[in-house]
């Protein structure tokens, strides 16, 4: 071996945030077009009359999903979710889609059919083309990579680092239910795994299971703020975490937080399925991903006019710089917030 390979630096030790950063770090924009390259949720390109957004999510079969409990539609259904959420998450408006596909020799092309059907049945619901893309063979199994095209106002351009300290920290919907869905659908497969007898039952989990297999966008809790007149310093998506993305958040415009939970939104089923796992259904909220809801800051004196808007909850507020990044509890301890590697 030589003495560069045994110097080189195992994955594990940077982990996703430290890779991207480690990514970054190596890059030089070339272009004064590109007004936001890694670092946000979408790039961001000056296109004159506004910002073209411009995102990609990369789905591989065993990391990101299982085809023994994932129907190939809904599959194709959650790709474009995936992909249109980051637009979102910049209050940008999704407009065009590109998916390209790895397949392996296994699949038919009445299943790639399945994977196109439920990915044009996102689109047509979020008013989005699905444009283009490519296909390749895989010695792999499925791989999905879809990028998304999108656009925003100049002066509307909301991005991860305009929070500020003593903000309040916000959240859209409930957290950990798509967590919890996939320990359900991965506990039912392995009985059946183990006893071929014993078929999967899911009564009692629609909701959860939902949100794991076919997620939606909360786009209303965007409209209603802005209908409420509610100005956002800074937002993102909810996909790998609370925790994980509120870091992020955090990272980008300087400051620490403070969030209290009490006030984090868990849903009922969530919470009886975390029980029945023997699991703190706080852990799902902060750390389980995939929720595909909207986690914000608002200005301070906006407080009385976002505690109307039910699907909206205060968790907590941001900090100054150095603060550090906590969750509370309910007898006023403070827990570090950490990134997983």
């Amino acid at each position: 071996m030589s003495e560069k390979e045994n110097n080189a630096t195992p994955m594990g030790k940077l982990g996703k945030y430290g890779l991207i950063d480690h990514i970054s770090g190596k890059i030089e924009l070339q272009n004064r077009s590109t007004v936001k390259g890694i670092g946000d949720d979408a790039a961001v390109i000056d296109s004159n009359e506004g910002y073209t957004l411009v995102s990609t999510d990369l789905l591989l079969e065993g990391i990101h999903f299982n085809l023994i409990y994932t129907p190939l539609r809904h599959l194709g259904y959650k790709a474009v979710i995936r992909a249109i959420s980051d637009i979102y998450a910049m209050n940008g408006t999704p407009e065009q889609l590109l998916i390209g596909l790895g397949i392996s020799s296994r699949f038919m092309v009445e299943q790639i059919d399945e994977i196109i059907t439920g990915a044009g049945l996102a689109c047509n619901k979020y008013g989005v083309d699905l444009a283009g893309g490519d296909t390749t063979s895989s010695l792999t199994g499925l791989t999905i990579s879809v990028t998304s095209l999108g656009n925003v106002e100049k002066t509307k351009l909301v991005r991860r680092d305009g929070a500020k300290p003593n903000q309040l920290l916000c959240v859209s919907g409930d957290l950990g239910a798509a967590y919890m869905g996939l320990q359900i659908l991965e506990r039912e497969k392995k009985l059946f795994e183990e006893d071929g007898h014993i078929q999967p039952d899911l009564t009692g989990y629609d909701y959860i299971i939902g949100r794991q297999l076919k997620p939606e966008l909360p786009v209303e809790v965007l409209t209603k703020l802005k209908n409420a007149g509610i100005s956002l310093t800074s937002m993102t998506d909810i996909t790998e975490g609370l925790a994980s993305d509120l870091i992020q958040l955090c990272k980008a415009s300087g400051t620490g937080c403070r969030i209290f939970n009490k006030q984090i939104p868990i849903d009922f089923e969530t919470s009886r399925a975390a029980e029945e796992l023997n699991i703190d259904p706080l852990v799902p909220a902060l750390n389980g991903g995939e929720d595909f809801e909207f986690l914000f800051t608002v200005p301070l004196e906006m407080y009385e006019k976002i505690k109307q808007i039910s699907s909206v909850s205060v968790i907590g507020h941001m900090t100054e710089k150095g603060s550090g990044n906590y969750i509370v509890g309910a007898d006023g301890s403070e827990v570090e917030l950490t990134l997983p590697l």
